[in-house]
């Protein structure tokens, strides 16, 4: 960042992600005051702040540049920048922002972390909305290093260069998503990906796992660094055209969800939290896949820092 001072985040949210967040901030030596309605999220944040470093081998007295509060008021009053990372829920992230906007200083950049709430509706309340912006990470954020920027028609080109700025300091990889559409762009890649996956399930092709497994022994693996418009270039877009030409016809473009995921959902069948859902999940074999998730997150992430 251009200025001598680094600038003062607050955070809005103790959760998952917020917490989250917050530690790639401190351990950069960013002052970060952090708000949230549960008291004891507020109480053991930094705790497990403390614990992602060691995890990381980062070092955990960054804490002390940690600084929980339970009054909005109090934590958005001095920051630069402002982080909403509350429930998915359109209703609370503008009551939110409400609060924010009358104590926040009239400089101060406002940011979403919604996953796909369009920041438009977001802000719309917001009046000076150049200053308002998405911002969002993915989980877990200490180890997945995307941040989508995302601009609205109000934003300014000064709150997306300060945007884009910030988070490349942090060591974040960020992008500019320039409209505002639902899902943004990660997310609306991942659930075409998703509806296809669900629908060949749901119409007999396969079954859940040989889903998983083609998708895991296949171009799964090239996905870290080979994208799907490199890849079309790669193979030629004569050969893209003659494949489109013949799969695009019958895959589903259903515009709504899966009868089968209502279908799951009625049945009590909501997945690994259920105990089963697209597939039967034991306790044993929860713990095995997010373990393998979090090791493969963990190697490639010392490999992006190498």
């Amino acid at each position: 960042m251009a200025n001598a001072r680094k600038p003062r985040i607050a955070i809005l949210g103790a959760g998952l992600m917020g917490h989250g967040i917050a530690q790639v901030f401190a351990v950069r030596g960013y002052d970060v005051a952090i708000y949230d309605p549960s008291q004891a999220a507020l109480d053991n944040v930094r705790e497990r702040i403390a614990n992602i470093c060691r995890d990381l081998d980062e070092d955990p007295t960054c804490i002390s540049r940690v600084r929980p509060w339970p009054a909005i008021d109090d934590v958005v009053r001095d920051a630069d920048f402002v982080v909403e990372a509350a429930l998915e829920n359109l209703a609370v992230k503008q009551a939110l922002f409400a609060e924010v906007e009358r104590h926040a200083r009239p400089d101060a950049i406002l940011a979403s972390n919604t996953s796909v709430i369009p920041i438009t509706a977001i802000m719309a309340n917001i009046k000076d909305g150049s200053r308002t912006v998405g911002t969002h990470w993915w989980n877990p954020p200490y180890l997945v290093p995307l941040v989508e920027v995302i601009g609205t028609d109000r934003t300014s080109q000064a709150t997306i260069d300060f945007t884009m700025a910030l988070h490349t300091a942090i060591g974040k990889t960020p992008v500019h998503v320039k409209k505002d559409v639902p899902g943004f762009v990660g997310n609306r890649l991942q659930h075409a990906l998703w509806r296809e996956a669900i629908s060949l399930v749901e119409n007999g092709i396969c079954d859940a796992k040989t889903v998983d497994t083609v998708i895991k022994a296949s171009f799964g693996r090239r996905l870290a660094v080979l994208g799907p418009l490199e890849n079309a270039d790669l193979v030629g877009l004569d050969l893209t055209l003659a494949i489109h030409e013949t799969v695009l016809p019958a895959i589903d473009s259903t515009p709504g969800p899966s009868p089968l995921l209502a279908q799951l959902i009625a049945q009590g069948k909501l997945g690994m939290k259920s105990g089963e859902g697209l597939q039967v999940w034991s306790q044993d074999q929860q713990a095995e896949l997010r373990a393998k998730v979090t090791k493969h997150l963990k190697a490639a992430r010392a490999n992006d820092i190498k």
